[in-house]
């Protein structure tokens, strides 16, 4: 078995993070709507792998059934459905309030996602390794290009929208969760139920679940706040000007 931080996983990590540098400088200057197509098809496949996966995996016990541990409904496959609604969507409005979201979550998400990851990742066969860590090298890759790219201007309106969609994807992460629950502690979509693993120095539930999910809470929130700090500041210097 491959602990975290062990070996492997570090490997991983640094690959990760030099598949993020040259994908940042190659497609830095991709036209958004062309970046997002590239995104949307790279988690279409990325999806396909972890689906046949999953079941082949798992057959002897579901047979031909996707574990509901493995739907789609953690915060970096959900970003599929994001991908899907920019690519093909006509309100410039919803594609802004979602793409508002897709910055911190993409970015930090992404990025946690290869820190954290998850056992299967880290012993599992080749394909699902490269799958996972590909998959959020990708999205880190996106988030980074939101933040260059000269056709987006972040304000504080996109941060205020962030907030908005962390509430409602955080109640969505509820209720899928119980809906889909069915006995199994891996049933933890977007780690609201627990964290993402044991053993973690401030994302614990050592002194209960409602303090747990608090301090993710904040966490996130920190999280959010330092990827739009530059639209925030930018926002708190003009109303100063303002008002001289």
């Amino acid at each position: 078995m491959h602990a975290l931080f062990g070996t492997k996983h570090i490997i991983l990590i640094i690959v990760s993070i030099i598949l993020i540098v040259l994908g940042s400088v190659l497609l830095r200057k991709l036209k958004f709507q062309t970046m997002c197509k590239l995104m949307f098809y790279i988690g279409i496949i990325s999806e396909t792998i972890k689906v046949f996966y999953y079941i082949i995996q798992n057959e002897a016990t579901y047979g031909g059934y996707l574990p509901k541990s493995d739907l789609p409904f953690h915060l970096c496959s959900i970003q599929i459905i994001f991908f899907a609604i920019i690519c093909y969507m006509n309100s410039e409005k919803i594609k802004r309030f979602i793409i508002s979201f897709m910055l911190p979550s993409c970015l930090i998400g992404g990025f946690a996602a290869i820190l954290i990851a998850t056992t299967t990742a880290r012993n599992g066969f080749w394909i699902i390794t490269a799958q996972y860590f590909g998959y959020h090298a990708a999205l880190v890759v996106f988030a980074v290009y939101l933040l260059i790219s000269k056709e987006i201007t972040f304000t504080i309106k996109d941060y205020v929208s962030c907030l908005k969609f962390l509430v409602l994807i955080m109640f969505f992460a509820f209720y899928i969760n119980s809906i889909v629950y069915d006995g199994s502690k891996d049933i933890n979509f977007m780690y609201v139920a627990s964290p993402p693993q044991e053993g973690l120095p401030f994302l614990n539930e050592e002194k209960g679940w409602l303090v747990y999910i608090l301090r993710y809470a904040a966490l996130v929130l920190f999280s959010v706040t330092i990827c739009y700090i530059k639209p925030i500041i930018d926002y708190f210097k003009l109303k100063l000007a303002k008002n001289k």
